[in-house]
């Protein structure tokens, strides 16, 4: 009885007496189709509201109103050129063209020479200092809003562009110190002896040997910089009090203090302020990605 009890079990081993791993198989395939469902649930939750203010921005006041589909009725670039006119765009985006570049550019240099130092050079208290600059990633920007804007007064900057930089190139400062330390020290060691046997300077060495394997760690540090600068809307509102002197999102304040919002209007806009921050994200997506590994490897 035994015997035939043991005979009418199925074999769950394949030829080479391993165990048959269809199952297992079976249980990945449900799991990751699961999970891609779900993501692809939240990457439509997440960019719905993106597609709904492109869509607004080639709609009509009455058709944003009353609802609808998501493609429009009537596509037509009436909007766009309404909104175009009415937000001063040429001058608001030089204003904000103005503040990103400067606030771009300090960055880039103050933090890519501190990370070097961090990386390479060895002085007193670098690691006290390093991770003093690191904890200040955990330090909300708001509380520091109100100490920024007395100092600017006192200063007497508030109201100006250099104003906004500033406090843009030190609210950088943790995240960019990270960054640029981490791809520092990715880069071999003997690359520097070498050229320090060659007679090469520090300042040569830092411009010449680490800076060029550090690009893809520059341009990253550059897109977190020029993207949140470009889109800042609360500092500049409470720095800024002369239109000349506005920025785009800024500016997009205009179409909403009308006595009647025209939501084609609003969305409009946005798309304008938006688009030249996704045509450049798309342009060096493929060095930021890369800029993030290299940090983290280092």
């Amino acid at each position: 009885m035994t015997s035939l009890t043991m005979k009418a079990r199925p074999d769950r081993s394949d030829k080479t007496g391993r165990p048959d791993e269809s199952g297992a198989r079976t249980r990945r395939l449900v799991a990751r189709t699961v999970v891609g469902v779900l993501l692809g649930l939240y990457g439509l939750v997440s960019v719905y509201p993106f597609l709904w203010m492109v869509s607004a921005a080639f709609k009509d006041q009455i058709e944003v109103v009353r609802g609808g589909h998501l493609i429009p009725d009537d596509p037509t670039f009436d909007t766009l050129v309404d909104t175009w006119n009415k937000l001063h765009f040429f001058d608001f985006f030089l204003n904000s063209l103005l503040v990103t570049a400067y606030t771009v550019v300090l960055t880039l240099v103050i933090y890519a020479a501190a990370g070097y130092a961090f990386a390479v050079l060895r002085f007193p208290g670098r690691g006290a200092l390093q991770k003093l600059f690191v904890s200040l990633l955990f330090v909300p920007g708001i509380t520091v809003m109100l100490p920024i804007v007395l100092l600017e007064n006192k200063l007497g900057i508030l109201g100006t562009h250099f104003g906004l930089v500033l406090p843009f190139v030190n609210g950088g400062a943790p995240l960019s110190v990270l960054l640029m330390t981490g791809a520092f020290l990715a880069v071999p060691g003997e690359l520097r002896d070498s050229a320090r046997v060659d007679g090469a300077s520090e300042l040569r060495i830092f411009t010449s040997v680490y800076l060029p394997l550090a690009r893809p760690a520059l341009i990253t540090v550059a897109l977190l910089t020029a993207i949140p600068t470009w889109n800042e809307f609360l500092l500049t509102r409470v720095s800024l009090n002369d239109p000349s002197t506005y920025t785009l999102p800024l500016g997009l304040q205009y179409l909403s203090a009308e006595n009647v919002p025209h939501y084609n209007n609003l969305m409009a806009g946005a798309l304008i302020v938006v688009i030249p921050v996704i045509l450049l994200f798309l342009s060096l997506q493929r060095y930021f990605v890369n800029g993030l590994v290299g940090a983290v490897k280092g």
